[in-house]
């Protein structure tokens, strides 16, 4: 896949993920894609550069296995996967918390365990919170698991200083793909964030110039 090293991304086949595939490949950069399976990562996997692995990211025995499929170098670790479901205090019930921990601090967790021992010399790890995880109304369950996932980087910012692996978060607010298309009105379909945009903020944080950040939560809002 090149001599450079290859970026894993995790939550690949969602319109952030493709934005965030296309980004690291027009840099040149291979790309570890992760999701469940699917006809959106098999598409993924078919492009030049992209090596597709299916795994079920709330799972750490999983995890592991999938890493464990790895044979490449890599030294960067974009964690996308995540879910999302609405609801105020009085809707959450122990599936929607449970599904909603798993899918969000979980994959971080076990994707972030799991790839320090492929890192040779050092890494950056990105993890997706919110801005509702820092600030302002949202449904509880969601921004409470997104605020364990700024924590958790926050976490191992410290932890993993050490071995020269870097640790950042961005906190999207509302980014403008398909589905959102769906319930937006046109007024905030027009101020939320684009994928790409993102995706650039991203790439950023993985790269040489982002060397003496860690540790940071970095708000993505736009005018959204």
């Amino acid at each position: 896949m090149g001599a450079v090293d290859a970026v894993i991304v995790t939550g690949a086949a969602g319109a952030l993920g493709h934005a965030v595939v296309a980004e690291f490949r027009s840099l040149g950069r291979a790309v570890v894609a992760l999701d469940r399976a699917g006809e959106r990562l098999d598409t993924l996997g078919r492009q030049e550069g992209v090596h597709a692995v299916a795994v079920d990211l709330s799972s750490r025995a999983a995890v592991r296995d999938a890493f464990a499929q790895i044979d490449v170098a890599c030294d960067a670790l974009v964690g996308l996967a995540g879910g999302f479901t609405p609801g105020a205090l009085a809707d959450v019930d122990e599936e929607t918390l449970e599904s909603l921990w798993r899918s969000n601090f979980g994959s971080a967790l076990w994707t972030a365990q799991a790839v320090v021992t492929l890192f040779r010399t050092g890494g950056s790890i990105v993890t997706v919170g919110s801005k509702t995880a820092v600030q302002g109304p949202a449904p509880v369950a969601h921004a409470t698991s997104k605020a364990a996932v700024v924590r958790l980087t926050q976490l191992l910012a410290d932890e993993l200083r050490p071995q020269r692996i870097r640790v950042n978060a961005v906190l999207p607010s509302v980014i403008d793909t398909p589905a959102n298309r769906t319930w937006m009105s046109e007024e905030l379909g027009a101020r939320a964030v684009s994928p790409a945009a993102i995706a650039k903020v991203i790439a950023f944080l993985c790269g040489p110039d982002a060397a003496p950040i860690s540790g940071a939560a970095i708000p993505v809002y736009g005018d959204a």
